[in-house]
């Protein structure tokens, strides 16, 4: 059972009292990990995931949906227990979250338009012009290859700079590259090049959180019992949670 609570509007005073609740948060616009259905329910790999997380932990589950610049921010100031958004595991968030065990990996490609013969590799970013949300992993391996990062919210706006030709790539997790190529059809644009670096992703809870612990157990017996797997199956018809 879950609810969905828009980040607008939210208290300040902490997340839910209640512990039997787990507060979530979660962007519901990267598909296919967090997004709404045909129904308007929210769904993807990471919500499933993350339910069935709170199920072993005997948790009903409220997801409280933040925009991905804002998502760490939320997590700080208590409007939710946990992210779940395909947070890429980095020493840099190890430091300051409590990050659980990864429960996907997947590798990073740069996408540009399909005429585009310029860039073939993450060297070719080099004084080039990078559509990125601001605080992701892969805005960061843009900006350490030379590229020049315009600020977006997500993967949509992203898209949409580079068909209109105003930056000239981006660079995403390839699981939501293949989707949005899957989904749309779109072959205005295309995967230019893998970047050579392989992400894991994970849950991040605030630092020294012993929730992330029970969320590690639970992952474990998900894992065990072959129940990632099967997500992961009906997402991506593989099994990415390795």
């Amino acid at each position: 059972m879950l609810a969905v609570v828009a980040a607008t509007g939210l208290s300040a005073c902490g997340s839910s009292a209640d512990p039997n609740v787990l507060r979530v948060g979660t962007e519901g616009t990267y598909k296919p990990f967090s997004f709404q259905g045909s129904d308007g329910k929210l769904t993807g790999y990471d919500v499933e995931v993350v339910e069935a997380v709170a199920a072993k932990l005997g948790k009903k589950v409220e997801f409280v949906q933040t925009p991905w610049d804002a998502i760490f921010a939320g997590l700080e100031s208590k409007r939710f227990d946990l992210i779940a958004n395909q947070v890429s595991v980095s020493d840099e968030r190890k430091a300051k979250y409590a990050m659980s065990r990864p429960y996907t990996t997947s590798e990073g490609v740069i996408v540009t338009r399909a005429d585009n013969t310029s860039i073939n590799s993450l060297s070719d970013l080099k004084g080039k012009t990078c559509a990125q949300t601001a605080t992701s992993n892969w805005g960061k391996i843009a900006a350490d290859a030379g590229a020049k990062v315009e600020v977006v919210a997500d993967f949509g706006p992203a898209v949409q700079l580079l068909k209109q030709g105003r930056v000239d790539a981006t660079v995403n997790d390839s699981l939501a590259v293949a989707e949005y190529t899957k989904t749309t059809g779109d072959t205005s644009i295309k995967s230019s090049a893998k970047i050579g670096h392989t992400s894991q992703q994970a849950m991040a809870a605030r630092k020294d959180d012993p929730l992330i612990g029970e969320v590690d157990k639970a992952l474990d017996q998900l894992r065990a019992e072959g129940a990632l797997a099967k997500i992961s199956e009906k997402y991506f018809g593989t099994d990415v949670s390795k």
